[in-house]
């Protein structure tokens, strides 16, 4: 978003890949019935609703090992966090795919705006923020 560019910058894009991958949805232009929730905020409240299963695609068919979907939807998650240093390097990425190994704690992954940062925006403006004034509060909040 800043125009910076790092290593774990192809992290972040790995792990947003991997959630369009297992969802079979885009995360730009990805909408159900909140206009301001993407694809990392509906994986998220997902996951803290411990519904995270409901992210897979249909076209699944229930082919796939339960709990390496979920293992691989928790690595998505962990590769989108907000700050850079809590993302994993991309071996870590590979190892965790391959092994059975513990995933890192979860943190709230990058761009997800809350109700509350909606509010605070509105209250400070007086007028309710438009698509464009809540990605400056995300990246703002960084």
């Amino acid at each position: 978003m800043d125009g910076l560019f790092s290593i774990k910058s192809d992290v972040f894009s790995f792990g947003v890949l991997l959630l369009e991958i297992i969802s079979g949805k885009k995360n730009s232009g990805f909408y159900r019935e909140d206009s301001t929730k993407n694809l990392m905020k509906h994986a998220w409240e997902l996951w803290k609703d411990g519904r995270i299963l409901e992210l897979v695609d249909s076209s699944m068919d229930n082919s796939f090992p339960e709990q390496e979907i979920v293992r691989f939807i928790q690595v998505g998650i962990l590769c989108v966090q907000e700050n850079a240093k809590d993302r994993p390097t991309m071996s870590d990425v590979i190892f965790m795919l391959r092994n059975e190994t513990p995933i890192p704690s979860l943190k709230q992954p990058a761009f997800v705006l809350t109700s509350k940062d909606y509010s605070a925006k509105a209250s400070t403006t007086g007028s309710t923020p438009s698509l464009n004034d809540m990605s400056i509060t995300i990246v703002e909040g960084r």
